[in-house]
């Protein structure tokens, strides 16, 4: 949640219930760990269980599209379907090693050096709140199709706990964890991809070919953030399926 999905849930009041919660790390949710892959798999069970929701459709945008991929391999009774909103992809790094030098392709030197000095900071976990928020206030616009028509940047919180989630992810990657479990999904699986994202769009196009049951879409000119650079537009698919 941490928050930029209360836009995304508007879009979709009326269509179905939506339950937003807040990822371990943050409050009012855990502060404690482990922040692994699997214990957030485990905690998205344990809101559907809070909720009385046997089986629920699960919509994720990037990290969140990646978790929901995780949620349907290791609990597959517990989706009605599934919608992934411009994912990290499921097979080999899934598209990470690009993303940070296509989101920095169109920087200044100046902010690309800066934003090179926060990383490193933050993979130290020693940025402080501020300098993530400034750094993704210097990325912000390269996360869209049209850079220069990027609405103004939503609030977010930023999880300290980021980089040891980083490192799970990388070890289920090693592991082949969604490159195996993935094949054997059964419900209805909608992919979505910006054709302009800073995830390239062909680990949308590998994630789902790898379901059979998956249809991609491709979000002509657009980047990472569908519903913000076209209102309607996940209401529209999310619409069609349920």
């Amino acid at each position: 949640m941490s928050d930029y999905l209360d836009s995304l849930a508007q879009e979709l009041a009326g269509v179905v219930t939506t339950a937003r919660y807040q990822q371990r790390g943050l409050a009012p949710s855990l502060i404690d760990g482990p922040f692994d892959v699997d214990t957030h798999v485990a905690d998205a069970v344990a809101v559907l269980d809070a909720l009385g929701w046997e089986r629920a459709w699960v919509v994720g945008h990037s990290w969140g599209g990646h978790l929901a991929m995780h949620l349907a391999v290791a609990h597959p009774d517990r989706l009605l379907g599934m919608v992934v909103l411009d994912g990290l992809g499921a097979v080999d790094d899934g598209g990470t090693a690009a993303l940070g030098p296509n989101l920095m392709a169109e920087l200044s030197e100046r902010d690309r050096a800066r934003v090179e000095e926060l990383d490193a900071l933050g993979d130290r976990g020693e940025a402080t709140d501020a300098e993530q928020l400034e750094m993704m206030r210097i990325l912000w616009p390269f996360y869209f199709g049209d850079p220069s028509a990027a609405p103004p940047m939503p609030g977010f919180r930023f999880h300290p706990s980021g980089a040891l989630t980083w490192a799970s992810i990388a070890d289920h990657f090693a592991r082949g964890t969604l490159e195996r479990g993935l094949p054997g999904l059964d419900a209805p699986v909608l992919v979505t991809h910006g054709e302009r994202s800073p995830i390239p769009v062909v680990e949308a196009e590998r994630t789902a070919a790898l379901m059979p049951t998956a249809e991609l879409r491709i979000h002509a000119g657009r980047g990472h953030w569908p519903w913000l650079e076209e209102p309607g537009y996940v209401r529209d698919l999310v619409t069609g399926l349920v």
